[in-house]
């Protein structure tokens, strides 16, 4: 009997169309080239890298997706101050084009979300689409009064709230508050092979 359900569990590994694990360093040239794919190698002049710049994400909140091995998809969340409002900032988001038939985007934010969740956070904001975010709870309901340190379309700035009345009270600019990212030469690296691989 145990050896029918292991050979069960092996397939349905086999047959899975991706998986989604805590991201890993090993991850770091496939995400950059990934995200260079979906968003264009410029994306680092955009107004939500401002609150990414220097940090690091959210300890046990960067995920990737992979299928066979290979990175398909990733999401990290990082600290923010929402107008002095601790609260997580979700970005970016991006699946390799090749998959996004597979459901991996919708995945990776159920799971991210419920992670943070889990954790204790009491609120999630993000600059996207608003039809694509509403399905997960995402409206302009809570940030009518936050602004972005740069340009940004206002229709755009969505939060959920993962803990009722989290975002009472915020108001102001958006801060980054995560940890700062440590000089080294490991990514830097990283960094170097991702553009040149781009």
């Amino acid at each position: 009997m145990k050896a029918a359900m292991n050979t069960a569990v092996a397939r349905a590994r086999e047959t899975a169309p991706f998986a989604i694990r805590t991201e890993r360093g090993s991850d770091v040239a496939a995400r950059e080239r990934l995200l260079d794919a979906s968003f264009g190698t410029d994306r680092h002049t955009r107004t939500c890298q401002r609150l990414r710049d220097g940090r690091v994400p959210a300890r046990g909140l960067a995920f990737a997706a992979l299928q066979h091995g290979r990175l398909i998809g990733t999401v990290r969340l990082w600290h923010v101050s929402a107008g002095g409002v601790p609260a997580l900032v979700l970005g970016p988001l991006a699946v390799d084009a090749a998959s996004r038939s597979l459901g991996v985007g919708a995945a990776l934010m159920e799971h991210a979300l419920t992670a943070a969740k889990a954790q204790g956070y009491g609120a999630v904001i993000l600059r996207g689409d608003p039809a694509y975010y509403a399905r997960f709870g995402f409206s302009t309901a809570k940030t009518g009064a936050l602004a972005l340190p740069g340009p940004f379309e206002p229709e755009r700035l969505l939060a959920v709230e993962l803990r009722s009345g989290a975002l009472d009270n915020a108001w102001g600019m958006i801060v980054a508050t995560g940890d700062k990212a440590p000089r080294s030469r490991v990514v830097g690296r990283a960094r170097k092979l991702a553009i040149s691989a781009a």
